[in-house]
């Protein structure tokens, strides 16, 4: 498979801020450590949502307590921010097709990290899920636009495996985040967790200004306005294989994301572990993740199809949630934490195969409009994982049936939709790479 690669962002003229200037010719040496600087961002990039996300968790309890919300209302701090990053992702990545990566990045980076230091300050639950919400909307430019420049920089086999090289560096955010965390409450209380955020975002921020070039050159980039960009998604939502990996990767975010949302209570409350135990617990799903993930990129990608890869690992996810929901029914009578723990582990494991090959089969039929289908992509998944969020909790936090029903049904969806809309037997033809009407 072809790859546009990594000498386009090592390319970038001298000037940080003028992106669309001549490129220069670069050493291959340079072109090396520039890529592997790149890589260094756009893993961060990704990995801002699970750190806005993951090193909040350990400290819902203490803000429940603190703002003295039921369980519930703090819930919606979390959905906020993941719809937050839905609704801004369907913007900004329009945005990016028409006036290149890198300004849109900039400046949504720039609100993010003042959101951030607000939800520091936040003195009441509704002021605080206001701002989460408008650190969402902020911090989708950098998920979004970072699947875009891998977009234009990769093709086939080779995006997918820097879709999983992406995972070593993104997954260690749920690891590393429940940590810091945990850590962060034993000297301050909520607050400061939003305070390392802060700090966090803009170093990142410094980051993309100084070291991330423009990916998307003016001859590819879109000229019309939000009448073309809408019938663009259209014309992308138009295309069966292209929504069914977008469903896929949905529902299957879906399932991973009401276990974030309600594994602090149930690990936590219910089964009785420190917010420094559930930090380990968490970091060790996430290890699992990073595992598989680099299994998936370094030793089945152009070795087993995607969809092969794709099926076993939404199969394995669909076990560990019928597991999930029989312990928690009681079927195999009174379990400890330990049953749980592992179910969890190999339903988060999964998500290491799922997730990047969803990515990567969905954007190899996009290269003309690159923005708005990550776009579409990281919408759907936001949207479906904020609607699952509150419905593990609706019956109390007294038992982890809901969030297993939850994963299940997600798991259930997501099967479903990979074999109704993608049909992984038949042979997929990519549709013409043309830019649609206003590009």
């Amino acid at each position: 498979m072809s790859e546009r690669g990594p000498a386009t962002a090592a390319s970038h003229d001298s000037s940080p801020d003028s992106p669309s200037a001549p490129t220069t010719t670069v050493s291959l040496t340079a072109a090396r450590r520039t890529s592997l600087l790149v890589t260094f961002i756009l893993g961060g990039l990704t990995a801002l949502p699970p750190l806005s996300m993951d090193m909040y968790l350990p400290a819902l309890p203490q803000v429940t307590d603190a703002l003295n919300s039921p369980a519930a209302t703090i819930q919606l701090t979390l959905t906020a921010c993941l719809a937050g990053m839905a609704l801004g992702q369907l913007v900004i990545g329009p945005m990016s097709d028409k006036w290149g990566r890198r300004r849109p990045l900039l400046i949504g980076m720039v609100v993010y990290v003042l959101a951030t230091a607000i939800c520091a300050l936040a003195p009441t639950a509704e002021l605080l899920i206001s701002f989460r919400l408008l650190q969402g909307l902020a911090g989708a430019s950098a998920i979004v636009i970072a699947r875009a420049v891998v977009r234009d920089l990769y093709d086939g086999d080779e995006m997918a495996r820097f879709f999983s090289t992406l995972m070593l560096i993104s997954g260690a955010a749920p690891i590393i985040a429940p940590l810091i965390g945990g850590q962060v409450l034993r000297f301050a209380d909520w607050r400061g967790v939003f305070v390392v955020l802060t700090v966090v975002g803009a170093v990142l921020t410094l980051m993309v200004w100084r070291g991330l070039g423009e990916t998307l050159p003016p001859e590819r980039r879109h000229t019309g306005g939000v009448g073309s960009a809408l019938r663009t998604m259209r014309e992308l939502l138009g295309d069966r294989v292209f929504a069914g990996y977008t469903l896929t990767g949905g529902f299957a975010f879906a399932a991973l994301f009401s276990y974030i949302s309600a594994s602090p209570f149930v690990i936590q409350e219910i089964y009785g572990a420190s917010p420094q135990a559930f930090s380990l617990l968490f970091g060790l799903n996430s290890v699992g993740l990073i595992i598989v993930g680099q299994v998936n990129g370094k030793l089945l990608v152009g070795r087993v199809s995607l969809d092969k890869c794709l099926a076993v690992g939404l199969a394995v996810v669909t076990a560990a949630s019928v597991a999930l929901l029989l312990m928690s029914t009681g079927v195999f009578g009174k379990v400890g934490l330990t049953p749980i723990a592992a179910a969890l582990f190999v339903l988060m494991s999964a998500m290491g195969v799922v997730l990047p090959n969803t990515n990567a089969q969905a954007l190899m039929r996009t290269p003309h409009a690159a923005g708005s289908a990550s776009a579409l992509l990281g919408t759907t998944s936001f949207l479906v994982g904020a609607i699952a969020s509150p419905l593990v909790g609706i019956a109390g936090e007294d038992t982890a049936v809901p969030m297993a029903l939850v994963q299940l049904a997600c798991a259930l969806l997501a099967l479903t939709a990979f074999l109704a809309l993608c049909r992984p037997w038949q042979n997929h033809t990519s549709p013409a790479s043309s830019s649609p009407a206003g590009a």
